[in-house]
């Protein structure tokens, strides 16, 4: 194999592809890219066997073939290289890399033994924009849980009904809902993606509104097709919980209050809050007030913000992060919070329900 690549879309390729390459593993070939450069053009493509990436980069391909290289030693080597052509030459499972007057010798392996990604068909699929999908996993991939004893929960479930696409979390204290409306007329559909899955492919896209990613389904896997890179990845089996009966439009109270307003508030109440330290913010709503207070070893807080209030006073305590990640995800100028009482879990949530947050609430001591 002979290639002749720009530095910098090679780097770009490999940053791409890096992303399914797993931190531990058994069998080294995974630790591999795979350079393919067997047909007209040049792929890489990485695969952790549950994530496969894969992206065609520009170059000229002067002799074919394919080999698998080691993706640390790789991605370092051409991340000194200086911006220029890099040439990849290789003589059986002999690497050469040259760019300007740096010449690197490594070891490849075999890539005939490298796991290939699955073949998809692309027959129940859905498009939407770069910038919408990243939108929306990124506002809701923060409540996903890292506990690997319950799999639906590491996941998000996915679903299209009605010409409505929905992206739904949770870990167990909190549900973060977005939907979006898409452009067409799509088949009902509920899968549950790995959170690294969308987390990756969100890293990737260019959150371009101009530019789509096809989204296609199996009974086993999704496949997210943009540019020149296709990301393909296990789904996660089982049946998703049932959301809807976790959801309620009945309140005792209701409050609106400026969305950076309140976010600024409770920021500045967590320098208060040592790592590690789950002392809750509390609460309290009365006529045209909302006071926070926050109470720790380090210190105390009280601050006051105007609100509109409906309904009865109420006193509640909340995880500070839960809120800030809630709130920060959220766009609009003012945001609509529905109680209760004390006990029962808060809703942010506006008119069109395009996006619902959901927060349990804390136990707290009153603070004096």
């Amino acid at each position: 194999m002979k290639l002749k690549i720009s530095r910098n879309s090679l780097l770009n390729g490999i940053q791409i592809v890096s992303k399914a390459v797993p931190s531990k593993t058994t069998m080294s070939i995974l630790q591999c890219i795979l350079i393919d450069a067997s047909a007209d053009r040049i792929k890489l493509i990485a695969n952790d066997m549950e994530l496969g990436i894969q992206t065609t980069i520009d170059g000229q391909i002067l002799e074919r073939g394919i080999i698998a290289v080691d993706s640390s030693i790789f991605s370092s080597i051409i991340r000194k290289l200086p911006d220029n052509t890099v040439s990849i030459t290789t003589e059986g499972e002999k690497i050469s890399i040259v760019c300007e007057k740096a010449k690197f010798n490594i070891l490849g392996k075999n890539g005939n033994d490298f796991c290939y990604l699955p073949e998809i068909e692309r027959l129940e699929g859905i498009s939407v924009s770069q910038f919408t999908l990243r939108d929306i996993i990124t506002k809701t991939i923060f409540s996903i849980s890292d506990n690997e004893s319950n799999k639906l929960m590491t996941g998000e479930l996915m679903e299209i009904r009605d010409g409505i696409l929905k992206l739904v979390s949770l870990d167990g204290h909190r549900i973060s809902i977005r939907k979006v409306e898409l452009n067409g007329s799509y088949n009902d559909r509920k899968v549950v993606i790995p959170g690294k899955t969308l987390s990756e492919v969100s890293k990737i896209l260019s959150g371009d509104m101009d530019k789509t990613v096809s989204i296609f389904f199996t009974g086993k896997h999704v496949l997210f097709e943009f540019d020149d890179t296709i990301v393909v990845s296990r789904l996660i089996e089982g049946e998703y919980f049932r959301i809807e009966q976790m959801l309620s439009s009945d309140y005792e109270t209701k409050m609106t209050i400026n969305r950076q307003e309140i976010l600024s508030c409770i920021d500045r109440a967590t320098l208060l809050v040592k790592e590690g330290d789950k002392k809750p913010i509390i609460i309290a709503i009365s006529e045209g007030m909302m006071e926070l207070k926050i109470n720790t070893t380090v210190g105390s807080m009280d601050e006051t913000i105007e609100i509109n209030k409906a309904g009865k006073d109420l006193m509640i305590g909340f995880n500070p992060k839960f809120l800030i990640d809630a709130l920060r995800a959220i766009d609009d100028e003012e945001v609509d919070m529905y109680f209760v009482n004390p006990k029962a879990p808060c809703f942010i949530r506006n008119n069109a329900e395009d996006y619902i947050y959901l927060i349990l609430p804390v136990n707290f001591t009153t603070v004096d």
